[in-house]
């Protein structure tokens, strides 16, 4: 049974950080594409950052360029999502996400197979 598991959200200062970390099990998915989206209330799910197999190439949503990294530990079966000069439109639960047969730069939502449930992360003004 694949399992995808969030953690790192919460309250933060707009200027602030957080890591958020995403821990999968069930299979091995050191070949799998893996992203993060973001979804606010009454809002599309979205593409925030998403990453190949081995690290080699990363893609960001234009909003979060500049601003967050995504990285992957493919030991542990785990990608990471460093937000820094977090502001308050980045609000929204942060999904992670993974799939083994999309190429570098998916960004649509529904071409992922595995999803997380999900973590809260909220900026405060």
């Amino acid at each position: 049974q694949v399992q995808m598991v969030e953690s790192g959200g919460g309250l933060v200062q707009a200027g602030g950080s957080l890591r958020l970390s995403c821990a999968a099990s069930g299979r091995t998915f050191s070949s799998y594409v893996m992203a993060w989206f973001r979804q606010a209330p009454e809002t599309e799910r979205e593409l925030v950052a998403g990453i190949d197999w081995n690290g080699g190439s990363s893609w960001y949503a234009d909003s979060v360029k500049g601003r967050f990294t995504i990285s992957r530990d493919n030991a542990k079966n785990t990608v990471f999502l460093q937000m820094n000069s977090l502001k308050p439109e980045d609000t929204a639960v942060y999904y992670c996400a993974a799939d083994a047969t999309l190429v570098a730069g998916s960004r649509r939502f529904n071409s992922y197979e595995y999803w997380g449930q999900g973590t809260q992360v909220t900026v405060s003004s």
